[in-house]
């Protein structure tokens, strides 16, 4: 595989040099450096990336690598003794490279890089004030559209609940009617009979202008002015205890509980109308490899509304600053609000290029700052104490995880005498007497299901209950799919990273014993690929009691953790073949008997249940009330009716 080592951004094919990692010359490499800010990636003899980082002169960055460095530390020594060649990537400046490497992680995510093990993505609440009957929302998006967005908050649940708390205070929908141009045409909804909503869909239930200042007051409540809404409420709850109606007077003193719990103070504020974010850092220092986690406090308006724990993992030899450099990188890269000021613990080496890039993020000034003294110095303090609490507290727990994913490969592969099984792919057929014959495939990484690489296979070829037959497609499909897909990316010159089928697994575990195992088998021969595979053997009460591997069966510990592994993928295969066969099933299933009737079709079908709800309210309807439905005119009203009452 050849090496391009990039002189400029701006780049062309004459800007590369191939060199093959078997003639790679490290010392004359090392030498032709250039002393200027960029980009490196570390590959190992397999040409698989396992290290990107930036540098601001590479010249001196990546020499350092190649030099005796006692106290570099272990994992550190392990990367260097992999690599087997180097690339670079030359940019302007140190904010480029920080993009740029950010960039490279995300796509590549190399073994040896500290990664943020977190992939959140932060809820709001969404008032569509653009509409004429606004909405309150939820949203994982905070969209440039007409509608007023607040948060982001750091628990759905919580959001979920302020949503329907502010729905029953104010009784606001939460349709997706068109309105004003659905009002009257279809029946209001059960919430309006419950007297939840309003009922802006019903012609005189409310104005838009009472509509709108019930909006107003649920916008007050979320930009944190309680005071009118607990007025508001004692005032209904006083009202309503006076007329004698006690369950009314109830249900007030209710939201006004709930409006209290929402709007006391947070125990920790500082400053008006201020935006921060606090960091603190532990580091598992009995860890070779090690962790670290990363304490955020979120701050905002001044108060402290809410605050979530970072894992950082492969950061052995790093400091705490350069941990938390790239940690700041990857999280602020991926939220969707950025801070005025962000504290932190540590100086940073490239704080002024951190601050640069956020503040272009942000379209106006953000500051890293590492306080001294005072209240600012005291919350980082809280932050690492509660990063250290935290690590302490889950270093067991994160253990007994290891165990039960990579622990557990580690297991099959000895117990299988393989080189690798971090990827495994496992296949189940589904069928009830033939019908609608489907495979599921499943895959597992690392002792972890991943559910983006799963895909499930209709048998076009398989008639009848053949299950040997039905197994012999699905691998066919998928793997000659996987091989002419990397042919096509390697003729387009794409990374094989970019293909759904080109990851081949490390080891197939079939649902079955010698025979799906020896289909398998033949279908790779025929593909020529050389891959294993292992049959899960199931006893009496169809659970895994071995492996058949090799024309053997090998016995599994069934306390082992290599074993409860199996097991889970065994039953999560199965699961997921089922449900697909389940899905397809329904659809074959559904039918109503209006799609009998001549000239009822889809649309009027639909508006139909809408406006009746059952078949049997259809049925029992007359003309003239069907005749109310807007998309059924007087001859399609008499054809139902005489549909469901002939003779």
């Amino acid at each position: 595989m050849p090496v391009g080592i990039v002189r400029s951004p701006g780049f062309s094919a004459d800007d590369f040099i191939f060199i093959m990692p078997d003639k790679f010359d490290f010392k004359e490499e090392l030498h032709k450096l250039p002393k200027k800010p960029g980009v490196y990636i570390m590959h190992d003899r397999n040409d698989v990336i396992i290290y990107i980082g930036k540098a601001k002169v590479l010249h001196n960055r990546v020499r350092s690598y190649f030099r005796s460095n006692i106290g570099r530390g272990p994992a550190i020594d392990q990367m260097v003794q992999q690599i087997a060649y180097f690339e670079y990537i030359v940019t302007d400046s140190e904010l480029e490279a920080l993009i740029l490497e950010n960039n490279l992680i995300k796509e590549h995510r190399p073994k040896y890089n500290t990664m943020l093990v977190d992939d959140k993505t932060y809820p709001y609440i969404k008032v569509t004030v653009g509409e004429e009957y606004p909405r309150i929302l939820f949203s994982r998006v905070q969209k440039k559209d007409k509608a007023r967005y607040f948060g982001p908050f750091f628990s759905g649940n919580a959001v979920r609940d302020t949503i329907e708390l502010l729905n029953r205070m104010y009784g606001l929908r939460d349709c997706r009617r068109n309105l004003p141009a659905d009002i009257g045409k279809e029946r209001p909804c059960l919430n309006y009979y419950m007297k939840r909503c309003t009922g802006p869909c019903v012609h005189g239930a409310v104005t838009k202008e009472e509509y709108r200042r019930r909006v107003d007051l649920a916008l007050e409540f979320l930009s944190g002015h309680y005071e009118i809404i607990l007025d508001d409420l004692k005032a209904r709850m006083e009202k309503a205890s006076e007329a004698l109606n006690f369950e009314e007077a109830a249900h007030y003193r209710d939201l006004l509980s709930s409006v209290r719990q929402i709007s006391q103070k947070q125990k920790m504020s500082e400053g008006v109308g201020e935006d921060k974010d606090i960091l603190g850092i532990a580091i598992d220092e009995e860890n070779a490899d090690a962790d670290a986690v990363v304490q955020t406090f979120f701050i905002r308006d001044g108060r402290l509304i809410g605050r979530e724990h970072y894992y950082m993992n492969h950061v052995g030899g790093k400091t705490k600053a350069e941990i938390l450099s790239e940690f700041m990188v990857q999280f602020y890269s991926g939220t969707p609000y950025i801070p005025k000021e962000v504290y932190v613990p540590e100086e940073l080496e490239d704080s002024s290029v951190l601050e640069e890039w956020l503040s272009g993020k942000k379209e106006s000034k953000v500051s890293v700052i590492t306080p001294q003294k005072g209240q600012k110095e005291r919350l980082v303090e809280l932050a690492n104490e509660n990063a250290g609490i935290i690590l302490h507290k889950d270093r067991e727990r994160l253990r007994r995880e290891e165990g039960r994913t990579i622990g557990a490969v580690k297991e099959i592969e000895a117990l299988l005498h393989l080189k690798s099984a971090e990827r495994m792919e496992s296949y189940d057929i589904s069928n009830i007497s033939g019908f609608a014959n489907v495979g599921s495939m499943v895959v597992y990484e690392k002792g972890k299901p991943k559910r983006s690489d799963y895909r499930k296979f209709r048998i076009r070829t398989v008639a009848g209950p053949d299950d040997y037959a039905c197994m012999r497609e699905v691998l066919t499909r998928r793997f000659t799919h996987g091989l002419e897909e990397a042919e096509e990316l390697t003729e387009k010159n794409i990374g094989q990273e970019y293909g759904s089928f080109t990851k081949f697994p490390d080891l197939i575990l079939m649902d079955g014993g010698r025979g799906q195992v020896n289909i398998a088998l033949s279908v790779l021969s025929e593909l020529g690929l050389h891959i294993p595979v292992a049959g899960m053997v199931k006893d009496d009460n169809h659970r895994t009691r071995g492996l058949y591997y090799n024309n053997i069966e090998v016995p599994i510990d069934t306390h082992s953790e290599g074993f409860k592994l199996i097991t889970r993928i065994q039953d999560e295969t199965h699961r997921f073949a089922i449900e697909y066969h389940r899905s397809l099933r329904s659809k074959a299933q559904v039918h109503s008997r209006l799609d009998e009737i001549p000239g009822i079709g889809p649309a009027r079908k639909k508006a139909l249940m809408r406006s009746f709800g059952s078949i049997q309210d259809i049925m029992d309807a007359d003309e003239e009330t069907l005749c109310r439905v807007p998309e059924i005119n007087k001859a399609q009203a008499e054809a139902i009716w005489s549909y469901f009452h002939k003779k």
